[in-house]
């Protein structure tokens, strides 16, 4: 795994456990990125007129095999977030009615479901689930405590970015399904760290990034719909494909993808990132992340004698893991670790307790690994997080 370090281009001055916040791309992913920059550059008439919505169609149909699921399922939007905006802001909900998700959602999904809730008058519900969880089968009974008549939509992550738990979501899409409630499923740090089979797994609305774990360049992302379901969502910026009729099975794309002059190369990108994790066995390199993943959590418990967030199996936590460090001001001890240590590690308070969420990708070793375990000793050794 360590060969693939001189792949990326990261600064090698840095120790870069934070890769589920804004990705990494690999070198020949980020030449291709420029490529089609490039292309566009070279003949925007020409490009935009007449080779983009081929290279586009192109480009879904292999994100499309690579989630599994049909082309017409599929759009490009330019991040996570976007694309649940497009699902939360379409959906008919108004006074009397509740949407249920996780007291583990991210901040800005929870943002756009409180804004809307304010606007349509529909209840927006944050449910206590366990943490640290113990069976699959305990967390959705949980979740299903804040079920009620009411209820409409499910809307929970796939990977919590808070906790970095992998959820039980197909559990929890084949229950709602059979009670008739719509299932939004936000797959931000999914694509590229699990592998992901959209049509088995049953969500009504899935959104996923591509510039996270699956290493495309920044602003790639998709959002996916069941066919019965694309013709509820609107499009938020109306272009030139808003008059593909509903009923053709090309609109999905033609009402969401295309909004007008912009870099339209992430997208185009994203084959050349999903190829290049295939060239590089990338079921391998995850199974090796997940390991020294691992190692961390087991170095750090060790050395600070506490207990982990999440049971140690690959079905609770994969490349990205959460773990507790004893209480201190989270953001003198992460400035620390940048500052005098050169370590780029997300440190913050979650569920009431003090974490660090550790991301390791290809381009991490055990050494790095060590040595930022050793950091965390000295710095708690000084019995001062701030420093002096």
């Amino acid at each position: 795994m360590s060969s693939l370090t001189d792949l990326f281009l990261l600064d090698p001055g840095v120790v870069f456990f934070n890769h589920g916040s804004f990705g990494a791309t690999p070198r020949p992913v980020f030449e291709s990125y420029q490529h089609w920059q490039y292309e566009l550059e070279r003949q925007p008439v020409h490009f935009i007129q007449r080779r983009l919505k081929p290279a586009l169609q192109d480009a879904r149909a292999a994100l499309a095999a690579y989630l599994h699921t049909s082309v017409d399922n599929v759009v490009f939007v330019t991040n996570a977030t976007l694309g649940m905006n497009i699902v939360i802001r379409s959906l008919a909900l108004g006074p009397g009615d509740e949407v249920l998700a996780t007291d583990q959602e991210y901040g800005a999904i929870n943002n756009t479901w409180n804004y809307m809730a304010g606007k349509r008058g529909f209840r927006y519900i944050n449910q206590p689930v366990p943490f640290p969880p113990t069976t699959r089968e305990e967390f959705v009974e949980a979740l299903w405590q804040g079920v009620t008549p009411r209820t409409k939509v499910i809307s929970i992550s796939h990977i919590t970015s808070p906790t970095a738990l992998i959820l039980p979501v197909e559990a929890v899409c084949r229950r709602a399904r059979e009670a008739g409630i719509l299932t939004v499923i936000d797959g931000a740090h999914a694509p590229g760290q699990i592998p992901l089979d959209l049509d088995a797994l049953g969500a009504d609305y899935y959104v996923g990034n591509c510039h996270k774990w699956l290493c495309a360049p920044k602003g790639a992302a998709f959002l996916y719909a069941r066919p019965d379901r694309q013709r509820d969502l609107e499009p938020l910026v109306v272009s030139r494909g808003w008059r593909k009729a509903a009923d053709d099975p090309t609109h999905f794309a033609e009402w969401h993808q295309f909004q007008g002059t912009r870099y339209y190369a992430s997208f185009l990108a994203v084959p050349d990132a999903i190829r290049f994790q295939a060239e590089h066995n990338w079921e391998e390199v995850r199974a090796e992340c997940h390991a020294l993943a691992g190692y961390a959590k087991a170095r750090l418990l060790e050395q600070f004698d506490l207990q982990p967030l999440q049971p140690e199996t690959p079905a609770w936590y994969a490349q990205m893991v959460v773990i507790p460090l004893p209480e201190q001001d989270a953001g003198a001890v992460y400035q620390r670790l940048l500052d005098e240590y050169r370590v780029e590690v997300p440190v913050f308070v979650t569920q009431g307790r003090l974490v660090t969420r550790l991301s390791i990708q290809a381009y991490n070793t055990r050494e790095q690994v060590d040595y930022f375990v050793e950091a965390l000793r000295a710095i708690y050794r000084n019995g001062s997080a701030a420093g002096g």
